[in-house]
């Protein structure tokens, strides 16, 4: 009773716009994590510290709470990237990142990716993977293998694996954009120190941006993709649209805007990006993209993301380049080669994951 009565007061204070601290946002977020409150004051709180608009310090706190609490953590490769989204996007897509990451492994960045299952779409980063072959469900140690040997990994951000305590339980039951979707999606157990990172409201582009260069991250991009004509938006780059971001390189923050044209590319309508109905159908897409085959705004959204992991890495001096690199890769045939090697390496049985793979290969012939 006590400590519910706490945490209405923390509560209260949201609710009248004031702003917690580090410290303060840590220990809400402990209570809430270590399920030390009740069901409705954690909803409440994270509802209140969203509608208040939540601080860079906030953040940092709920990040500290949940990698500290709430983390197996696994030493990585040097130079790994990841590429994920918060989610909970205003457009729904069809899963660019995924395929994005592929692109860039099979061009040479070692992905370390940090995702999530579907919480208000239809099918999330994890839930493709899954269906492409790669286990999901497997322990940090064989997700650390598969970086280091397969050039790409995904941590399931909402397994017990990789956040035993409380993240899935949590992150199950809101289905609105909370700082917990941010903290949670940034308490990597690879802790890389570069990302594309998306996010679902513009607001988020600084804050997010300090958070990451807070808790030590050296190279990012942290994006939102508007469309043109329309007030929704999705946490990838975009090719309906003008992409703004913010860049963190050299310890300094610095905010651009771009529309697909400046990058070579046409812009489309987003139709064609909507997830599919169903995941086997959305695996079988997947699939034929990374063949380099299929709808061509879809084959343009996914290389203008891929451009920008080459670009935060420093593998190219402009997103243009990278536009061309990402082009050069996907049309080569080579992805579809790398998506082998990692269902191979991150699966608890390799035979069934690959023969899930070979499944949906010929289904895509």
């Amino acid at each position: 009773m006590e400590k519910n009565r706490a945490m209405g007061q923390v509560i209260t204070r949201l609710i009248n716009k004031e702003n917690l601290s580090p410290e303060e946002s840590h220990a809400a977020f402990c209570q809430v994590l270590s399920n030390e409150v009740s069901d409705m004051q954690q909803g409440a709180f994270l509802a209140a510290l969203t509608a208040k608009g939540e601080t860079a310090a906030e953040v940092v706190g709920g990040w500290r709470a949940v990698y500290e609490l709430d983390t197996k953590k696994v030493a990585a490769c040097e130079g790994i990237v990841d590429n994920c989204g918060t989610g909970m996007d205003s457009f729904k897509t069809f899963n660019i990142s995924t395929a994005a990451s592929l692109v860039a492994a099979a061009g040479g960045v070692t992905i370390a990716r940090h995702g999530a299952r579907a919480i208000t779409s239809s099918c999330g980063t994890v839930d493709m993977v899954e269906a492409l072959g790669v286990d999901v469900e497997c322990s940090v140690e064989l997700v650390a293998k598969s970086i280091a040997q397969a050039g790409i990994g995904l941590f399931n951000g909402m397994s017990p694996e990789v956040h035993p305590m409380a993240l899935g339980r949590i992150l199950s039951q809101i289905y609105f954009g909370s700082p917990l979707n941010i903290a949670a999606s940034l308490a990597h157990p690879a802790l890389p120190k570069i990302a594309v990172r998306g996010v679902y409201s513009p607001a988020l582009l600084l804050p997010v941006a300090e958070v990451m260069q807070a808790i030590g991250y050296t190279d990012a991009l942290v994006i939102y993709g508007a469309i043109t004509g329309s007030d929704k938006g999705m946490d990838e780059a975009s090719v309906c649209g003008t992409t703004f971001a913010m860049r963190l390189q050299n310890g300094v923050l610095s905010q651009f805007s771009f529309q697909p044209e400046e990058c070579g590319l046409p812009s489309h309508s987003p139709e064609s990006l909507r997830p599919d109905g169903d995941r086997r159908s959305a695996a079988v897409k997947m699939y034929q993209l990374l063949a380099g085959k299929g709808d061509a705004a879809r084959l343009d959204a996914v290389i203008l993301n891929s451009a920008l992991v080459f670009f935060v890495k420093g593998m190219v001096a402009t997103i243009s380049e990278g536009v061309e690199k990402a082009r050069e890769i996907l049309l080569s045939g080579l992805v579809p080669a790398t998506l082998e090697r990692w269902v191979e390496v991150q699966n608890s049985d390799p035979s069934a994951g690959l023969k899930k793979l070979a499944d949906l290969a010929r289904a895509g012939l």
